[in-house]
């Protein structure tokens, strides 16, 4: 498989993986941030889902890359959409776990508040995912996961760095789930422009076939 990988900025991605079924590298991308016209990365995305995700977005079907990319319903489909999800993301610019954990916090807090769904079952979820990331150093090349099964609302995050043992945990309040989802998903507002352009991509491309 090692020729096959697919390269995020440097950085190799194998084109599938399998948790309880294969799913594809159908994403990816990264994130970053411009500061004095010099671009820092700080991450490698890969968006892996089940081929299947294509018979939940049957009213796209015809549609270009350009016309999905702006379209925040399709994005909406893709989160609700009752299949396997898997977000892999490498460490690119090495942060406290901390920094992740509270940008992550933010925004879910934010998108939730804004649709009034934030009470303390969620405060509560945010905080242990918070606590999570504050444990833990984001070193270069460190991978944090975030699963996603498809009959449940819960997500398992895992974080692996050279050296040390894998750590998880579980999120079982399906309103921040969802929103995690729609921090790497979230078309308009999503974290990382490059990977909702390449889902659209290859998410047209498979809707034309």
């Amino acid at each position: 498989m090692g020729s096959e990988m697919v390269m995020v900025d440097g950085v190799p991605f194998p084109p599938d993986v399998t948790v309880t079924k294969p799913l594809s590298l159908l994403g990816h991308g990264i994130t970053d941030i411009e500061i004095h016209f010099l671009q820092i990365k700080f991450n490698a995305i890969g968006i892996y889902l089940e081929n299947e995700i294509v018979a939940h977005l049957g009213n796209w079907k015809g549609k270009t890359a350009a016309e999905i990319a702006k379209d925040d319903a399709f994005f909406e489909a893709l989160v609700s959409a009752p299949v396997e999800k898997l977000f892999r993301i490498v460490v690119i610019k090495e942060i406290k776990g901390s920094q992740y954990g509270v940008q992550l916090e933010s925004s879910v807090r934010d998108r939730l508040a804004a649709i009034d769904k934030y009470e303390e079952e969620e405060e509560e979820a945010l905080e242990k995912v918070a606590e999570f990331f504050q444990a833990i150093y984001l070193k270069t090349d460190a991978v944090i996961t975030f699963h996603f099964p498809a009959t449940s609302h819960t997500a398992e995050i895992s974080f692996a760095t050279q050296g040390k043992e894998e750590v998880k945990m579980k999120v079982e309040n399906g309103n921040v789930v969802e929103m995690i989802q729609k921090w790497y998903l979230g078309g308009s507002r999503a974290v990382s422009p490059t990977t909702v352009n390449k889902l659209a991509e290859n998410l047209a491309e498979l809707l034309s076939k």
